[in-house]
């Protein structure tokens, strides 16, 4: 999908999809951008001290800089800032990044030249993409250092992902004659100073996220039917009764999963057998009775978290703010990712309590004392030298205490830069990448914790699951066998994983 870009409000979706951008050519649009653009090209020239265009950066800011001078200035601000570390961020979230410069800046609110715009469509178009450090921004002047990477690479530097490799840009653009593009002034500062890379991170583990949390409900539902389960607890009474949209949605979810399966009761059984089966207890876990309601949160929270995301995307997040219409220039401070790094730190907190979850269920899935006939660690065989999944749910429970564990707020962590100027920042960033480090995780979790649920429906038989479960547990078994004996498993788990990833368990 081509994507246009004006000063439309663009969604996550359409982000999401676009394989191409194009800059709107529609006049008023054209004529919107070159109108503030000219603005500020001829407060320039009449002398007027401007921050970050005719002045120094930060502390310096007293500094006056000349018109002949403010060109140098730009290529100076990328330059400097050249210093990020860390591993780089992966292509996809990097091509994020470049999308969504582009829509922030085409709000007519940063005072670039409609030639800018153009060349951040070139780079999506040839599908040049910046490479760009994970580490070394506050959140506050915006993104610098990592979107300098975006700005040296419009200029002919540093390097890109181009054809599947991390090339040179000045090979890349030899090769494809494309000439380095020198800088108006603002228009580097306009580049870096926003909330671009938090956000292109955080839209890009929201989308992993929101797949691990449809499976997470898969494997609930399973949980359900291998644990001969009461159903009660995703009856639509129950969650009427406490109605918020998420816990609603998860029961829902739930319920339709586990539709024509032969292994769930319905309520009245449990009070008919009560007296018979003193193994059955009238209610199961928390774990598993309260599942609508801890994944119900994480429901809600993500939607918070999404829209909030998308609001900061169609923000413009630069320092100055230029109205060109009432020819007017606003020192501010929406550089400033609060919005990214409280969603991202709640959204830490969210993956934590699944992992929680995740974890609780998978020790009633092989504890014999409390999985209903499931056997000694989910064992197929009687052979008191096998072990089953009990190494299994060790390497899962260590996963889950590596995600509870950066559970701590970001956002609360400021930390005082350049001369106190920055002097309070948001840490969106560090927020942002810390949710993306869950991930992988969260994954490898449930690729153990479905293996387990292949295993325990060849215990209780195919033919009794839902047709949901059915599908599951063939996806698995083309790819996993049943585990007899003793044997290595963690290639096993990659491929779930990528089973996973592809959204085969939702």
């Amino acid at each position: 999908m081509q994507l246009i870009v004006d000063t439309r409000y663009i969604s996550l979706e359409e982000i999401s999809k676009a394989s191409k951008i194009k800059i709107s050519e529609a006049k008023d649009f054209v004529e919107h951008i070159e109108k503030t653009h000219t603005f500020l090209m001829q407060q320039i020239r009449d002398g007027k001290p401007i921050y970050g265009i005719t002045t120094g950066y930060g502390a310096s800011g007293k500094n006056y800089v000349t018109y002949e001078d403010s060109m140098k200035l730009q290529e100076n601000l990328f330059s400097f800032h050249g210093c990020g570390v860390g591993k780089d961020l992966s292509y996809e979230v990097c091509r994020y990044a470049v999308i969504m410069r582009t829509i922030s800046l085409s709000k007519a609110r940063s005072a670039v030249s409609f030639e800018l715009l153009k060349r951040l469509e070139l780079l999506i178009q040839e599908d040049i993409i910046p490479v760009i450090p994970s580490q070394g921004s506050v959140g506050a002047s915006g993104d610098l250092t990592p979107l300098s990477y975006i700005a040296a690479v419009i200029a002919g530097h540093r390097e890109v992902y181009f054809k599947g490799e991390i090339k040179e840009t000045k090979e890349v653009y030899e090769e494809l004659k494309i000439p380095a593009y020198v800088f108006k002034p603002k228009e580097a500062l306009a580049i870096m100073n926003g909330t671009t890379v938090m956000s292109a991170i955080a839209l890009d583990a929201i989308e992993k996220f929101e797949t691990i949390l449809d499976s997470m409900e898969s494997f609930v539902a399973g949980m359900f039917e291998v644990l001969l389960g009461d159903d009660t607890p995703v009856a639509p009474f129950v969650h009427d009764s406490k109605p918020f949209s998420g816990q609603i949605e998860c029961a829902k979810n739930i319920r339709e999963k586990i539709e024509g399966s032969k292994l769930t009761h319905g309520r009245d059984d449990r009070y008919d057998k009560f007296f018979a089966d003193n193994d059955l207890n009238i209610q199961d876990t928390y774990s598993m009775r309260c599942a609508p309601q801890v994944l119900g949160v994480v429901r809600d929270n993500l939607l918070i978290s999404k829209k909030w995301v998308e609001t900061e995307i169609n923000s413009v997040n630069d320092n100055p703010l230029i109205d060109g219409e009432n020819e007017k220039i606003y020192t501010s401070g929406n550089f400033y990712g609060g919005y990214v790094a409280h969603a991202m730190d709640t959204l830490k907190i969210c993956a934590a309590n699944l992992a929680d979850l995740l974890d609780k269920e998978f020790a009633l899935l092989v504890d014999h004392k409390f999985n209903r006939g499931l056997g000694e660690n989910l064992k197929l065989s009687k052979e008191p030298f096998y072990h089953g999944f009990k190494a299994m749910q060790i390497t899962l429970s260590s996963l889950s205490a590596d995600v509870i564990k950066n559970t701590t707020a970001a956002s609360i962590h400021s930390r005082p830069t350049e001369s106190l100027n920055q002097d309070k920042v948001s840490m969106g960033t560090t927020a942002a990448n810390d949710f993306a480090k869950m991930i992988p995780d969260l994954n490898n979790m449930l690729g153990i914790a479905f293996i387990g649920m292949a295993q325990a429906v060849d215990i209780r038989g195919v033919k009794e699951v839902s047709l949901h479960l059915k599908n599951i547990h063939s996806n698995i078994r083309e790819e996993v066998e049943p585990l007899f004996k003793d044997r290595r498993m963690d290639k096993e788990i990659k491929k779930v994983v990528t089973l996973l990833e592809k959204k085969k368990f939702i």
